[in-house]
């Protein structure tokens, strides 16, 4: 875990550019100053590795490739802005029809895409469908810290949050979460890979309950453990 945390420290300084004397990075490199970007919505696939990976994360990416090979398993894509197909299933659900077609809506997006490579959230999402289940790779960077040198716990609740939700959807359609249900046994060290395997339990009509542990790359140490309730949307019907 520490070698993990220092190699993605030593690309997160290399991605930020010149600091103290060091050689100025080519234009291409250089990051955006803000935090969040507010850039126009680019198709890019951000769950595919980039310079901040840590080698493990790097490692378990290519083995998860592998298993992709035989139609098994299936990575999933990730980008920053929801695709339109995906916004329409939850527009019948806001509340307010001003807030759909505003200009506010039209500049989100995902929250987890929202830092600069390598600072906040870095992960990628494997999909067994056969097997119903899961397993998301999520490296956290260090402007999720809660404790020093440890994540927050409520970055770890979020990616518990995604993993469930591309798990529910498994079976159709656009969810929600009614439900997030998290034991946390241990902190997580900051910068370090964990994996988080998801599977789902039950389907009972629009209702689908799945589960999840978050454990270390090895596998040996747990550091969380959660349930969680997802409703199925029906896009018929409305909130209002």
């Amino acid at each position: 875990m520490l070698r993990s945390c220092t190699a993605g420290l030593r690309s997160l300084w290399a991605l930020r550019g010149r600091r103290e004397g060091a050689p100025r990075l080519s234009a291409d490199l250089q990051p955006a100053r803000r935090l969040f970007s507010t850039e126009k919505a680019v198709h890019k696939d951000w769950a595919l590795p980039n310079p901040s990976w840590s080698k493990d994360l790097k490692l378990l990416f290519d083995q998860f490739m592998k298993k992709c090979e035989d139609g098994s398993w299936e990575r999933l894509p990730s980008c920053k802005h929801t695709c339109t197909y995906k916004s329409e299933d939850f527009k019948t659900y806001f509340l307010d029809p001003q807030l759909v077609e505003g200009e506010g809506l039209s500049q989100a997006q995902l929250f987890t895409r929202g830092f600069e490579d390598g600072l906040g959230f870095e992960y990628v999402i494997f999909n067994n469908n056969d097997e119903k289940r899961t397993v998301c790779l999520f490296q956290g960077g260090p402007y999720l810290q809660g404790i020093p040198g440890f994540l927050h716990g409520g970055a770890i609740a979020t990616m518990i949050d995604v993993a469930f939700g591309s798990c529910a959807a498994i079976s159709g359609g656009a969810v929600m979460t009614a439900n997030l249900n998290i034991n946390f046994k241990r902190p997580v060290p900051l910068c370090s890979v964990v994996v988080i395997h998801s599977q789902l339990d039950k389907l009972e009509g629009r209702k689908l309950f799945v589960s999840c542990n978050v454990r270390s790359v090895d596998e040996k140490t747990l550091y969380s453990e959660a349930t969680g309730l997802f409703i199925k949307l029906d896009p018929k019907k409305s909130s209002t």
